[in-house]
């Protein structure tokens, strides 16, 4: 008995290590690893070369960061109200085109396709054809229909720029976020409805009382999601903008690049990326802890 129990948990072990033990060691090397030494050399002088070159400094990048540098802070208010506007605009158009798309049309699993294939084009490469669009498409529309709306100089200036950066990520993202919200509605038990139409509920009633309390979980992951990604935002800034005109359209994500790999100072940007990772965090575990208070059980 006691053999047989020892012979079944060494099996269960070694299938375990099998199965698991790649993908556990890859994660502890590409992942793991470099993170927890990130948290030794935002204390450190480095260019990014020679590890015997990296030299202790305690809490001068810090220092310097809070008090003597005013671009990475534009940048962090440009993050965040880059991502209140990505946010909510990406996620009320996901959540309306999940509820067009969530009726019995017959194009609708065209239509879903259709929107969802954005999000399948990666961002340099959606960036620098939306680069195109703005540069040469809106301008050519212009002329030929002489709307204002073309003629504006979409990547010119930093109120367009910003918008002209918000237009991609809402149309690179919302498909993706508009299948997530379609299963949900999808979800949402029939009889509930039935009862809901019976008891005389009109469309906006059915969709507050109903839809929404239901759809709650997607909400969460959608709201998730989408703040992580628009905090995150680094390739779409630097095919459509690179941060221009000036630094007035500079994520936090491109001002790290510049700082580490642009001008060699890795502790530097090493210490910015910390102080961006624990931002993120903060802000999105209070966002999920939030949404999951309003779940409720069908």
């Amino acid at each position: 008995m006691s053999k047989g129990f020892t012979r079944k948990r060494w099996s269960e072990w070694a299938q375990q290590t099998v199965f698991v033990g790649p993908g556990l060691i890859a994660f502890i090397l590409i992942v793991l690893a470099p993170f927890v030494m990130g948290f030794y050399y935002m204390f450190t002088e480095w260019d990014g070369i020679n590890i015997g070159d990296a030299k202790w400094t305690g809490m001068r990048n810090l220092t310097k960061i809070f008090t003597d540098d005013e671009r990475f802070w534009d940048a962090f208010l440009f993050t965040l109200k880059f991502t209140i506007a990505g946010v909510l605009i990406t996620n009320l158009t996901a959540f309306l085109l999940a509820l067009m798309l969530s009726r019995n049309l017959k194009s609708r699993n065209v239509l879903r396709t259709i929107f969802f294939l954005p999000n399948v084009i990666g961002g340099l490469l959606l960036g620098y054809i939306w680069y195109f669009i703005f540069v040469r498409g809106f301008a050519a529309i212009g002329e030929a229909t002489g709307i204002g709306f073309f003629n504006l100089q979409w990547l010119g200036t930093p109120n367009t720029a910003f918008w002209g950066i918000v237009i991609v990520f809402v149309w690179q993202t919302a498909g993706y976020m508009m299948i997530i919200y379609i299963a949900a509605m999808i979800g949402v038990p029939k009889d509930l409805i039935e009862a809901a139409k019976i008891d005389g509920a009109g469309m906006w009633q059915m969709l507050r009382s109903v839809t929404i309390p239901l759809i709650m979980p997607a909400i969460t992951i959608c709201l998730f999601l989408t703040t992580s990604n628009a905090f995150k935002m680094f390739d779409l800034n630097l095919s459509l903008t690179s941060g221009g005109p000036g630094n007035a359209t500079e994520s936090i994500a491109l001002n790290i690049y510049r700082e580490a790999l642009g001008y060699s100072r890795y502790g530097l940007g090493t210490a910015k990326a910390m102080i961006f990772f624990l931002g993120v965090a903060l802000i999105t575990v209070t966002q999920v802890w939030i949404t999951k208070k309003q779940e409720v059980e069908a």
